[in-house]
């Protein structure tokens, strides 16, 4: 075994390890030394567990996971439309990240639940404010992110394919996209696990499906078991979202070539030549 592989597994075995002693700490507190018939003793494991799987059984756990993650697509997907391109503008353009930078930064501090009364009048009740405030939270590490990567970019890179007579489209399509990735995965890590915390509450207002919805509903049938168990399904989601995004991410880094030694700038230094010569 590579020490690589025994790392790995030895980092696993840890994680288990203390999954495992939260459940046994959770038990010992809810099972065993909550006074039976209090309302401690109804958030136990043992009774969360087999309402999760009650819940699941009959079609309404799998409903309201999916209805869940639909929106939490959709959120992201407007957030990476609005935050990637003008995350790059504002990191190729100092005067406007001088015009911006308050005002991002001000919109960024409030909280994406503060516009939940805004979304619901202007976008009404059902999935699209959900989808906005999910957005909401999301733009901002895509936004920022994408600004840092651009920031962190050699201009040199951007000097050569100029200077050979790349248009800005072409250093943007083959230097500075390439150059950023890294940058783009960690700052959609971050705003997967903003949405993912945001988009919970945002289901307990005007909808009648979702994680967020079922909670309270689980909460207004005095089914604190079910309750409980579907805290511990987000939870559990969340965790596996987040190890994907991590691992995208991951990647991503270990992939990344230095632009200028890579085909993708080569084809643009060599194209220009071609265009200019042919212009002689």
């Amino acid at each position: 075994m590579s020490d690589r592989t025994r790392g790995r597994v030895t980092r696993v075995r840890r994680s288990l390890t203390g999954l495992a002693l939260a459940v046994v700490l959770w038990w010992l507190v809810t099972d065993v030394l909550a006074t039976p018939g209090t309302m401690l003793a109804r958030f136990t494991p043992t009774a969360a567990v087999p309402a999760l799987l009650e819940l699941f059984a009959s079609g309404a756990g799998v409903r309201h996971l999916v209805v869940t993650v639909e929106r939490l697509l959709a959120g992201l997907a407007i957030a990476a439309v609005i935050g990637i391109p003008l995350g790059v503008a504002v990191g190729r353009s100092e005067r406007l990240a001088q015009t911006t930078g308050s005002l991002f930064q001000f919109l960024r501090m409030v909280s994406p639940l503060a516009w939940t009364p805004i979304a619901i009048v202007l976008l009404g009740v059902g999935d699209a404010p959900v989808v906005f405030l999910v957005a909401v939270a999301a733009v901002w590490p895509i936004l920022l992110n994408a600004a840092a990567g651009v920031h962190a970019l050699d201009t040199g890179w951007l000097r050569v394919a100029a200077s050979l007579g790349a248009t800005r489209t072409e250093q943007l399509r083959t230097i500075v996209i390439p150059g950023i990735r890294a940058h783009l995965a960690t700052g959609l890590r971050v705003a997967l696990g903003t949405a993912w915390i945001v988009i919970v509450p945002a289901e307990m207002l005007g909808v009648d499906s979702g994680l967020g919805y079922a909670i309270l509903d689980a909460r207004d049938r005095l089914r604190y078991d079910e309750l409980m168990g579907l805290v511990v399904l987000i939870g559990a989601v969340g965790f596996v979202l987040d190890s994907l995004a991590q691992r995208l991410a991951a990647q991503t880094r270990r992939r990344r070539r230095r632009p200028l030694d890579s085909p993708d700038v080569q084809d643009v230094a060599d194209a220009p030549i071609t265009t200019v010569a042919g212009r002689r």
